[in-house]
């Protein structure tokens, strides 16, 4: 594995000034780009953490704080173990946070989020890759069907409401999705019942969309995240193989 430098840095938007988290090979070549799309946790210790391993494997890997008009990180305090069971205000405090997010606002932030990594000398020329987990997978989507000529390959685990029946739901935008998918669902996921999973793949299947869906028996809601109490380590390590390789293959 390589040597990884990290910074953090500002991102100007369309709304005001993203922070955010910067991870690349410390030998400062270009390397191809990755946008890395948070948690509804939000930016902290142990996504800083997961960028620098993916920086490790060779990109260079951007994760903005996707909630920075409410504040710099940590926008909602939380403790270095989350485990809503033992502090249900946990989702109390950060529902509001979460639906604040809009579709407009997430398609203008993303061009702000691709425009800096197209800009950067640590990031090669041409498409890059989007990854995100639970809320940040329907980013994944909503970003790769936007900017399908900046995104070659993209990337979620164990997202929810990926095929809801809104008007406005991210499988939607599987006809102008021209990347690589692959999305990695937790079992028995309240957020992504069998029925969305269906529909979710249906509708790429029909658009065309190169694609692997896969539910990874066992593993709860949020399986990728080591601060949490839904940490699943086989599944993680499962993400990790899924996520390099789809990298490898398509930049």
């Amino acid at each position: 594995m390589t040597d990884v430098q990290a910074t953090d840095l500002e991102i100007t938007t369309e709304d005001g000034v993203a922070d955010a988290y910067l991870a690349h090979p410390a030998d400062g070549r270009p390397r191809p780009g990755v946008l890395f799309y948070q948690d509804a946790y939000g930016l902290r210790p142990h996504l800083r953490s997961m960028a620098d391993r993916l920086a490790a494997a060779g990109y260079t890997v951007l994760v903005p704080n996707v909630f920075y008009r409410l504040g710099r990180t940590p926008v909602v305090e939380l403790p270095e173990f989350i485990d809503p069971a033992a502090d249900p205000t946990i989702w109390e405090r950060l529902g509001p946070v979460v639906a604040s997010l809009t579709p407009d606002l997430i398609k203008r932030d993303a061009g702000a989020y691709l425009q800096w990594l197209a800009d950067s000398p640590l990031a090669t020329d041409g498409p890059v890759a989007v990854t995100g987990y639970c809320m940040g997978a329907r980013l994944v989507l909503r970003t790769a069907a936007a900017f399908p000529d900046r995104v070659a390959a993209a990337a979620g685990f164990h997202g929810g409401g990926l095929a809801t029946d809104e008007p406005t739901s991210p499988h939607l935008g599987a006809p102008d999705i021209t990347a690589e998918l692959y999305f990695g669902h937790a079992d028995n996921d309240r957020s992504l019942p069998p029925e969305q999973i269906e529909r979710f793949e249906k509708a790429l299947t029909e658009a065309g969309v190169r694609h692997t869906c896969e539910v990874y028996p066992g593993a709860r809601h949020g399986f990728t995240q080591a601060d949490t109490d839904a940490y699943d380590r086989e599944a993680d390590e499962r993400h990790w193989r899924a996520l390099l390789d789809l990298l490898n293959r398509t930049l």
